[in-house]
């Protein structure tokens, strides 16, 4: 196939991989498992994240593990488009706090040639499909479910329950504020 960019280089097969799952359950960590993979392979990388995502570095994309790369905060998702021209691959984390354009973003970048990688909650602390993740999940030319460990029983949690009363869906927090539960967990959860 025929590169417009440059045409001495074959056409890049753009794809959409979308990571989810409940806190704690790697979806950051796999996230910046692909990009080394990927500067190995020297393929030009650009790694966004929501603005509003200042839990542990304003402009970095850092995993619960303390792992570490340097990202570009947006505010939406169009500013991705402006700043990711000529890049092979665009990282996404923390999905579910962008607006609903970033599914459009995503199929924009993948019909370009661009391997998107997204990273984001599937669900909210209600279970409640979160943001733009259902219409990724959708799109996705490969969904990977990652689940954490239920702190109560030691099952695989596929839930993110808050211990604080607060009814905002969007919440920054860490183990203060949530943590990882089985479904049968987080049923008792809610009986309590």
């Amino acid at each position: 196939m025929y590169n417009e960019l440059n045409p001495n280089e074959p056409h890049r097969a753009g794809r959409i991989e979308v990571i989810c799952g409940s806190m704690f359950s790697g979806k950051t960590e796999e996230l910046l498992r692909r990009l080394r993979r990927a500067r190995i392979a020297r393929q030009s990388v650009e790694i966004f994240k929501p603005a509003i995502d200042t839990r542990y570095s304003h402009d970095e994309v850092v995993s619960h593990d303390s792992n570490a790369i340097p990202s570009t905060p947006v505010e939406h998702s169009a500013n991705i488009l402006l700043l990711s021209s000529e890049v092979e691959v665009v990282a996404i984390d923390e999905a579910q706090f962008f607006d609903e354009g970033l599914v459009e973003v995503c199929q924009q970048l993948a019909d370009q040639g661009v391997r998107v990688i997204v990273a984001g909650l599937d669900m909210d602390f209600k279970r409640t499909p979160f943001g733009p993740m259902p219409a990724l999940c959708a799109i996705a030319d490969d969904v990977t479910k990652v689940h954490a460990i239920c702190v109560e029983c030691g099952n695989l949690a596929s839930y993110s329950h808050r211990l604080v009363k607060n009814d905002k869906q969007i919440m920054l927090g860490e183990t203060e504020e949530y943590q990882p539960l089985c479904r049968r967990c987080y049923q008792k959860a809610l009986e309590k």
